[in-house]
């Protein structure tokens, strides 16, 4: 049983003006755990020695527990959502509304307990390496033209690359994927990552 709550969720939660109710009835039940309650990344998070476990986040449409490692968590209801085709260990558990939460309450438990065994065992999710994701077209014809752009690339963090492979590689058409590269050429150059 979680010791105490954390007063920048009991912050949070008074000043959000959707879906508080919603916040609260997942607070509850989280707190019937183990798990220790934290703010992270604007949010109430839910931890197991000091390691992420569960986060409750909110959207227009929905309020969901993302569980961090929600990729190795049994789904046979198929309940779990992945966010994005992008995301590698993430998943969300979504609710619309209050009775949404009361009546899967006991679905809720379960897989909280199951992210909790799933720490508890030390499990990892496998990632795809930077290697793994395809390089667009459009940049490879600019590695070609740009002296020095492929080796600047190379050099970057693995997190940098991936995040200019995904952006460049998401863009429909090849004159969008072609605009983002050249964007990018000079960031590229100087060892910078999209946000630097």
């Amino acid at each position: 049983m979680a010791e105490k709550t954390h007063i920048k969720v009991d912050a949070f939660i008074d000043q959000v003006r959707t879906w508080q109710e919603e916040y609260k009835a997942l607070r509850s039940i989280i707190l019937q755990t183990e798990l220790d309650e934290d703010f992270k990344w604007m949010h109430p998070c839910y931890t197991l020695n000091g390691k992420n476990v569960v986060l409750i986040h909110s959207f227009k449409d929905y309020i969901a527990l993302l569980f961090h490692k929600g990729a190795l968590l049994v789904d046979d209801q198929q309940q779990l959502v992945r966010q994005t085709e992008n995301v590698q260990a993430a998943r969300q558990l979504r609710f619309k509304d209050i009775e949404d939460i009361h009546t899967r309450t006991a679905l809720i438990h379960a897989y909280i307990k199951g992210a909790i065994e799933v720490e508890k065992s030390g499990k990892r999710v496998v990632k795809k390496k930077h290697d793994d994701y395809e390089i667009p077209e459009e940049l490879q014809v600019k590695f070609n033209e740009v002296e020095g752009l492929e080796d600047a690339f190379t050099a970057l963090t693995p997190g940098r690359q991936r995040a200019y492979l995904l952006h460049i590689g998401q863009a429909k058409q090849s004159k969008t994927r072609t605009a983002r590269v050249e964007k990018y050429i000079d960031a590229i150059l100087q060892g910078k990552g999209m946000n630097d």
